[in-house]
């Protein structure tokens, strides 16, 4: 690791255990890349107020704050709670990081909607842990940023640190599923769902693209600091980066 590393700030839900190991996992082969993670405390998901508060704005910019320290060059929240809470909320969440810090700032919602676009999304596929009044809320929101959703399969799990818990036969049987939906992409919309890891797999065997929540997340904070290296073996997305944020730009 050389000292001018890009430095990769990113902020995870308290009780998620998926994030920080993929992350790495996926980072491992950018030399010149170092991750840097504070927690933002969440354990449950739901659309009961105590839950949503979880995600209040000075939580935030607090922990943007700690990483700022560490002078970090883009700030990430490792999070899908833009999707149900609206990603205008994200977008208002990381102009208050970035005015707190002087640096860019991105969410997992907005890297998702970021790769739809870029891989131009027509027919999507949902597949989430959530119940189904976060999956409404979520439906909504994609289809209002040209995204509707055209098929959807959800575990229906409210406690953040059981979504870990899915197992690989979950998962594959879910994307299955949404494959045969016709679907031209399915997003795996969670940050602690263990699937970047089947992505080419499922690609390989359905020609379906993939958008991982972690995987996208990373892709958008690497280009946001200027990196377009290609990373092999978990799919699309991460092989082929759109690279700086003036190209293939969205609304953020």
């Amino acid at each position: 690791m050389q000292p001018t590393a890009r430095r990769i700030g990113m902020i995870t839900p308290s009780s998620n255990t998926v994030a920080e190991p993929v992350t790495s996992d996926l980072a491992r082969g950018l030399r010149e890349v170092s991750l840097h993670v504070t927690r933002l405390r969440v354990t449950r998901i739901s659309l009961a107020a105590a839950d949503t508060e979880q995600f209040g704005e000075d939580a935030f910019v607090d922990a943007a704050g700690l990483l700022a320290d560490a002078r970090v060059d883009v700030i990430a929240w490792n999070g899908t709670s833009g999707s149900w809470l609206g990603p205008e909320y994200d977008r208002r969440v990381c102009g208050a990081m970035e005015r707190a810090t002087g640096g860019p700032a991105t969410t997992s919602t907005l890297a998702v909607l970021a790769a739809l676009q870029v891989c131009e999304v027509k027919r999507l596929g949902l597949l989430t842990p959530y119940t189904g009044d976060i999956v409404d809320a979520i439906t909504v929101n994609y289809a209002a940023h040209g995204f509707p959703v055209r098929a959807g399969r959800h575990f229906g799990r409210t406690t953040n640190f059981d979504f870990a818990l899915t197992t690989d036969d979950e998962l594959d049987t879910a994307f299955e599923e949404l494959a045969a939906q016709g679907c031209d992409a399915v997003a795996v919309v969670c940050t602690n769902l263990r699937a970047a890891h089947l992505a080419r797999s499922w690609e390989a065997r359905t020609g379906v693209t993939v958008i991982d929540s972690v995987a996208a997340t990373l892709w958008d904070a690497l280009r946001l600091s200027g990196g377009t290296t290609a990373i092999e073996g978990y799919g699309r997305l991460l092989a082929t980066p759109a690279g700086t944020p003036e190209a293939n730009s969205t609304e953020r």
